[in-house]
């Protein structure tokens, strides 16, 4: 059997990412979106291993740990630092190139579904050398429902060929990321190498599985690893 064969008798012919998390590592570049609004207005830094685990809840979680609740202006001045250096400390989770280049050689296409806005997703995946080679991506706002609806990942499966969700997996590092693999009928792997909290329970999540690692993909879909890795 070739592995693209192989990777097919798993019912796999589309694989779909969430961006924060699970395909890029963006809290760096958030982090220091939040501390320079917090000096802006007034208040102290907060410390990295306090902001990663809310980088997946967006802008208004980051405000809300930052400020104690939701202020709107704190939150315009987050947006407007991160659109400025939105990949200057961002890049792919260690071994996700090797997973989107092993995807690519076994013709199983991949794509993004984010809640984040197109207008910071697309500047994002150009940035990172990706607008051009994901088959599909969906934003927060492409469609008319968010996950964890199960909407933007059947668009996703749309735009990407026509696939049916059956024939999709969805990795995330949320809740919500399972939740809306489930709702659009699409097998679902728990980022575990992602911006889980303390208080996340993934292992009851009901995915389909979990990986500590980007390479893990490839074994969960039974692919080969790059013959560079041992």
């Amino acid at each position: 059997m070739s592995d693209t064969a192989t990777a097919a008798a798993h019912g796999i012919r589309i694989v779909l990412f969430d961006l924060d998390g699970t395909l890029a590592d963006t809290a760096p570049d958030l982090a220091d979106a939040l501390n320079r609004t917090l000096e802006l207005h007034g208040r102290p830094p907060l410390p990295y291993s306090r902001i990663r685990p809310e980088v997946s809840h967006g802008a208004g979680a980051l405000i809300r740990l930052g400020f104690g609740g939701d202020f709107e202006p704190a939150r315009q001045d987050l947006l407007r630092f991160y659109q400025a250096d939105i990949h200057r400390k961002t890049g792919l989770f260690p071994g996700m190139e090797e997973v989107l280049g092993q995807l690519e050689r076994h013709n199983i296409r991949w794509g993004v579904v984010t809640n984040k806005p197109s207008w910071l997703t697309n500047p994002l995946m150009a940035g990172l050398g990706l607008a051009g080679r994901a088959a599909c991506v969906v934003s927060g706002d492409t469609t008319s429902n968010k996950k964890p609806h199960a909407e933007p990942i059947l668009h996703a499966c749309e735009l990407a060929g026509g696939h049916a969700p059956g024939e999709c997996l969805y990795i995330g590092d949320a809740r919500r990321d399972i939740e809306a693999g489930h709702n659009a009928g699409a097998a679902t792997l728990i980022a575990l190498f992602g911006y889980l909290g303390e208080n996340d329970r993934p292992d009851d999540w009901g995915a389909d599985g979990a990986v500590e690692r980007p390479e893990q993909i490839l074994d969960w879909l039974v692919l080969p690893r790059p013959k560079q890795e041992k």
